[in-house]
This record gives C-alpha cells, sequence and structure tokens, in this order.
C-alpha cells in the first residue's frame, strides 16, 4: 500500500468533513468556488504546450459558485442560461481582438474546462444546500470514494482483465468491485442517516443510484486520464502526495455531482 496516499487522504478527510458538516452553505459555497478555480489552473496548466486557454474566464467561472446561494434558486436557471452563450461570445470576442492569436482551439479548450470543472463541481454546494442536504451530500464522496477504494484494492489483489489503454492500471475486477464499494458504504451512510437523524431513506433506491454514479464516477476517472494521456503528464500536479492533483482527487467527484444532483432527490 501507498503510505503517502493513506496519510494524505486520513489528512484531507478531516477537513472535508469540518467544511461540509460545520459550515454554513455560503462558507461550502467559497470552499468549493476555490476548489474549482485550483482544479481549473490545474487543467490549464495541462494544456500549455498544446493550447493558450483563456484563463481569466475560468477563474471567473470558478468564482461564481461563491454566489450561487445569494441568487435566488428561481433565477439561477435563468442565470446560467444566460452565462453560458456569453461565455462563449465572449471566448469569441477574444479571438476578435486578438486577430487569431487566441483561436478556436484555446477558447475550445477553455470552454470545456468551465463546463467540466466549474460546472459540474458547482451541483455539489447545490446539493448542500437542499432540504437535508447536509447528509445527501455525503452520496456524492461514499459513492466517489467507495469505488476508489474497492476498486485501488481489489483491482491489484484480484484484476486480471485490463480496461483501457486509457488507464492501463485499471481492471475489469476492480471497476466492478468499486460498484461494490460505493453501494456498501453508501447502504452504512444510509442506516446511519435513518437511524440517527430520523430519515426514511430507500435503501432500494440508495443501491440503484450508487450503481449510477459508481459508474459515472468512473466514466469521469477515465475522462481525466483521457486528457492526461493526450497531453503527456501522470498527474495534474503534485500537490497532495500520492494523489496528484486536486484535479486528480477530485476526478470522480466532479462528474458524479450533476448526476448526484438528479438522481438524490429519489431518496
Amino acid at each position: 500500500m501507498d503510505i503517502k496516499r493513506i496519510t494524505s487522504a486520513l489528512l484531507g478527510l478531516p477537513l472535508v468533513v469540518i467544511i461540509l458538516v460545520f459550515g454554513n452553505k455560503y462558507v461550502v459555497d467559497i470552499a468549493f468556488a476555490i476548489v474549482a478555480a485550483m482544479s481549473l489552473h490545474e487543467y490549464f496548466n495541462a494544456f500549455k504546450e498544446k493550447a493558450n486557454p483563456v484563463i481569466w474566464i475560468g477563474y471567473v467561472a470558478s468564482a461564481l459558485i461563491a454566489f450561487i446561494h445569494i441568487i435566488p434558486l428561481e433565477h439561477a436557471i435563468t442565470i446560467v442560461s444566460v452565462l453560458i452563450p456569453l461565455a462563449i461570445a465572449v471566448l469569441f470576442l477574444q479571438v476578435i481582438l486578438t486577430n487569431m492569436k487566441t483561436n478556436v482551439r484555446d477558447i475550445a479548450i477553455t470552454f470545456f474546462g468551465i463546463c467540466y470543472i466549474s460546472l459540474f463541481l458547482m451541483f455539489v454546494p447545490l446539493i448542500n444546500g437542499l432540504e437535508n442536504g447536509k447528509l445527501l451530500v455525503w452520496y456524492i464522496f461514499t459513492c466517489a470514494w467507495g469505488t476508489d477504494i474497492f476498486a485501488y484494492i481489489f483491482g491489484k489483489w484480484i484484476g486480471k482483465h485490463k480496461f483501457s489503454k486509457i488507464s492501463p492500471n485499471k481492471s475489469i475486477e476492480g471497476c466492478v468491485s468499486g460498484i461494490i464499494g460505493a453501494i456498501l458504504l453508501s447502504l452504512l451512510a444510509t442506516y446511519i442517516f435513518n437511524s440517527f437523524f430520523g430519515m426514511e431513506f430507500s435503501y432500494i433506491s440508495t443501491i440503484i443510484i450508487s450503481i449510477i454514479l459508481s459508474v459515472v464516477g468512473q466514466i469521469g476517472d477515465f475522462a481525466a486520464s483521457s486528457i492526461k494521456r493526450y497531453v503527456g503528464i501522470k498527474d495534474f500536479s503534485n500537490l497532495i502526495p500520492g494523489h496528484g492533483g486536486m484535479l486528480d482527487r477530485l476526478d470522480s467527484v466532479i462528474f458524479i455531482a450533476p448526476f448526484a444532483y438528479m438522481l438524490l432527490r429519489l431518496l
């Protein structure tokens, strides 16, 4: 087992717990705005040899996460639907004003990064702000962490059949074990919430949602790996010993968050 990986996880977990358990929705919003900006910085830096992303607009998009609970929820969808075409217009304006020193590839990579990181991560504080959101938000992490832990352990132990060239160390056995891990951790969370917090979350729904979120999280893991393989790097940064960068640690969480927002209402 990788000692650095385990140590980093044990040190990072209390910080996540403190923010999500004791922080109000505005603290959580600000925390994830910072996390999004850090992740986007790593993403942009990964493309430095292949493109020239419009960095400033990415940071603006990440900063907006800090304001999502200041804006009334009924206006949020309208505002987002305006901001997306506005961002595209601003990016093409950058192409025009720089006489194509900023090109279509640059703005495509920029816009993809904003959607992939800032927009997807926004759903974590959105879930946290829902009724019972302080509990529901943990399903994102039980599915992401359960998948990672079980896939890592059992993939090394019984993994025989490679899954994809994108991530050669991952096996079919590891991926299946990851789904089982997500189910088990989520069922444990449901038992705790129902027994000690007076909830009546459905165990059947928990299993179904966990399977979907685990699969989605693994797609997110492969998505991040495909980006790293394309740009020729092993990790997005060395911020977290044993884990790589912020984006390496959150690749599955990022993909899970918007799907979780839609599915957790079933509980």
